[in-house]
């Protein structure tokens, strides 16, 4: 009998497509999922008699208590090297061997440029009209060439966001917790002093922190009010680094200009949540890693860690 392997959140339906799944088919049985389960009763359920399960992202937390739920479960692929949302230890634990694959840092950083020119240029709106025989440039945009562009976070991501930042002509400033000034130099920005300054001084605001204990909520109602009426907030990093609750309430008050988010709390979506009718909100359905070369990469790979694993050689081993 084959081994059954699951594919989580297959919502477009490319995960058999994207790569060649020939190496595994004479030994694998591959089921997808489409939708997202929203508790772990229905993982638990849903993944009962599998003993592989490919996971995109951080999408779906494995903590201890569904590995405890999953006997049969013998291999975990999560796309991507860093995954805080599987309990590596209980996977040792529980006989798992948990693989990743290779990942891309361009496709968040294009996405991350499409929602800052989308806000400042009011491209929805505009499509909008044109498209329903409204009104003829309804709105005034933002110019970005001199403006300040803080980056918070200059990592793999922010540090090429900061590049694309000058290249628009923008002045550039960035600031993390272990960011220092030679490090901020050798890309060619401005270290701010701290986290409110960069704030009350920048006209758009990109995060591109890992998230952990110290960057949790480090974007709360205090910081919000730290920014200019007129400046724009982007994340496309973590939900969690932002109080999600004070940003829709500085949006619906008109405190800042705008935010543009590819990421949620709750994902995905909920039909009533309020990020569906909040203003001067430009979101995104976490499309930062979903492009043609990064599902080609994902799946690939998971293939290989998927053979290896059969044979007895596993690869890309995590933890």
């Amino acid at each position: 009998m084959p081994l059954r392997c699951a594919l989580l959140n297959d919502h477009q339906g490319v995960a058999t497509t994207a790569a060649d799944w020939s190496p595994v088919l004479d030994r694998v049985e591959l089921t997808s999922f489409p939708d997202h389960f929203g508790t772990e009763d229905e993982l638990a359920a849903a993944l009962a008699d599998f003993d592989i399960v490919v996971t995109l992202r951080e999408r779906v937390p494995f903590p201890a208590s569904l590995f405890a739920r999953l006997p049969r479960l013998r291999l975990l692929v999560a796309s991507g090297m860093r995954n805080s949302a599987i309990d590596l230890a209980a996977a040792r634990a529980h006989g798992v061997t948990v693989c990743g694959t290779a990942s891309y840092s361009t496709p968040p950083v294009e996405l991350t440029w499409a929602l800052i020119l989308g806000l400042a240029r009011n491209l929805v709106a505009e499509n909008t009209a044109l498209r329903t025989g409204g009104p003829w440039q309804s709105t005034v945009g933002a110019d970005l060439h001199g403006r300040r562009l803080g980056v918070v976070g200059l990592g793999r991501i922010g540090s090429q966001v900061a590049r694309i930042g000058a290249a628009f002509g923008m002045e550039v400033a960035a600031w993390s917790p272990n960011l220092t000034e030679e490090r901020a130099a050798e890309h060619g920005v401005r270290l701010a002093p701290g986290l409110p300054e960069l704030l009350a001084d920048s006209d758009v605001v990109t995060l591109h922190l890992k998230l952990g204990e110290r960057s949790r909520g480090i974007i709360g109602a205090r910081e919000l009010a730290l920014l200019k009426p007129t400046a724009y907030l982007v994340n496309t990093s973590r939900a969690a680094l932002v109080d999600h609750d004070a940003l829709l309430a500085a949006l619906n008050e008109g405190r800042i200009a705008g935010a543009g988010l590819d990421v949620f709390p709750t994902e995905p979506l909920p039909a009533d949540d309020p990020v569906r009718t909040t203003p001067r909100l430009l979101a995104t359905p976490h499309l930062g890693y979903v492009t043609e070369r990064t599902y080609a990469t994902y799946y690939r790979e998971a293939v290989e860690d998927i053979a290896a694993h059969l044979d007895g050689t596993p690869v890309r081993v995590l933890g």
